[in-house]
C-alpha cells in the first residue's frame, strides 16, 4: 500500500473496524439461531412448560412450529 492510498484510507479505518465487528456479531447470532442443539433445547423447554401447564397446548404447538420453521428456512 502506498503512502497516498494509506493516507486517504485512514479516515475510513474506524468504519472498516466497525463493519468487521458487525460481521462477527451477525455470524455468531446466525450460528446460535440455527444451531440444532439450541433448537432442541428450546423444544424441550416448550415441552416442559406445557407439562407444567404454564403453556397451553395451542401456544406450545405454535412455539414448536416457529422453532421448526426457523430450522427449515435456513
Amino acid at each position: 500500500m502506498d503512502l497516498v492510498s494509506m493516507t486517504l484510507g485512514l479516515p475510513f479505518a474506524p468504519l472498516r473496524g466497525l463493519l468487521a465487528i458487525a460481521r462477527v456479531i451477525q455470524e455468531e447470532a446466525d450460528r446460535q439461531l440455527y444451531d440444532p442443539t439450541s433448537a432442541r433445547r428450546e423444544l424441550e423447554e416448550i415441552e416442559l412448560a406445557e407439562a407444567e401447564e404454564s403453556l397451553s397446548g395451542d401456544a406450545a404447538a405454535q412455539a414448536e412450529q416457529r422453532v421448526v420453521d426457523r430450522l427449515i428456512r435456513r
